[in-house]
């Protein structure tokens, strides 16, 4: 049996594409023997080291838009829109917290120190409290004080950290990316969009069509928003050069974006699928030539 050493990157909701990766990688025979996760990543990989994996899956089947703002522990502050204590609350409900050194493989997650612009790697201690720090989105979540560090969101300096799994001989580096973001289709779909909501000949859709402009789509959000993202896109790929993993399943999406958590079943279906055209892509390469 192969063993992985396996890096799950940042990417909020498109992050539970990581759920289908690990299950298509176990189900075609490997065993992962270390992970290292940022953000969601994070949140995917500390889970699936303290087993409980497959109840979070069916837990994210109840998710759905209401249940999304019941777990939403909205907040007045001016650093944070939610407080983030009430989602952590609910999952630990269902896979009980651990300390990352009794864990059965080795586990790291990675955070964000706000007050000296460093990079903070928990391999000790709470799970849950490493993953509540790598998942500390600025401006949303609310940040983690830790002694003299406020904690925000891994993918601020390393959003696909290969560089800290651990490694052992003979393994294999997996990496799996969805920190990036098809803006190219996206855009595409979009003018498809818009053409077909332009031939629209009711009069409803005549009065809408003189009421919305043709650039709704660029406005204050979506300009931090994909500034954040292109950013965080960019470290991934750096990454990738310095560190060369043996497999890279980088998976960019058009369709979903990183609040689609009530979508959870399609976005792992894209993981296994991905994950399965690479391993059968990499497969074919090695065999030997007739």
């Amino acid at each position: 049996m192969k063993k992985i050493a396996l890096v799950l990157s940042s990417g909020g909701a498109r992050g539970l594409v990581h759920i289908g990766v690990i299950e298509e990688l176990l189900d075609e025979g490997y065993e992962i023997s270390s992970i290292a996760g940022c953000s969601m990543g994070a949140l995917i990989g500390g889970i699936y080291a303290a087993g409980g994996l497959s109840d979070f899956r069916q837990w994210m089947k109840t998710i759905d838009k209401k249940k999304m703002l019941e777990l939403s522990d909205l907040s007045l502050s001016i650093n944070h829109i939610v407080k983030g204590e009430r989602i952590i609350e609910a999952i630990k409900e269902i896979v009980p917290d651990v300390n990352i050194e009794d864990l059965p493989i080795p586990f790291c997650a990675v955070s964000t120190d706000w007050k000296n612009g460093r990079e903070v790697v928990f391999r000790t201690g709470s799970l849950f409290n490493a993953i509540r720090a790598s998942i500390s989105l600025p401006t949303f979540f609310s940040p983690v004080q830790q002694g003299d560090m406020i904690l925000i969101d891994g993918g601020i300096l390393n959003p696909f950290p290969l560089n800290r799994v651990v490694r052992t001989e003979g393994d294999i580096l997996v990496g799996a990316d969805v920190s990036g973001h098809d803006y190219q289709g996206e855009s595409e779909l979009q003018k498809v969009l818009d053409a077909k909501r332009k031939r629209e000949r009711s009069l409803g859709m005549s009065l809408l069509n003189k009421l919305i402009p043709d650039n709704i789509e660029f406005n204050y959000f979506t300009l931090l928003s994909r500034t954040s993202s292109l950013m965080i896109r960019q470290n991934s790929k750096l990454m990738v050069q310095l560190t060369h993993p043996d497999v890279l399943i980088d998976i960019q999406l058009n369709r979903y974006g990183s609040f689609d958590y009530d979508k959870s079943e399609k976005l792992i279906a894209i993981g296994r699928n991905k994950t399965r055209q690479i391993l059968q892509r990499i497969s074919t390469s090695k065999e030997p030539a007739p």
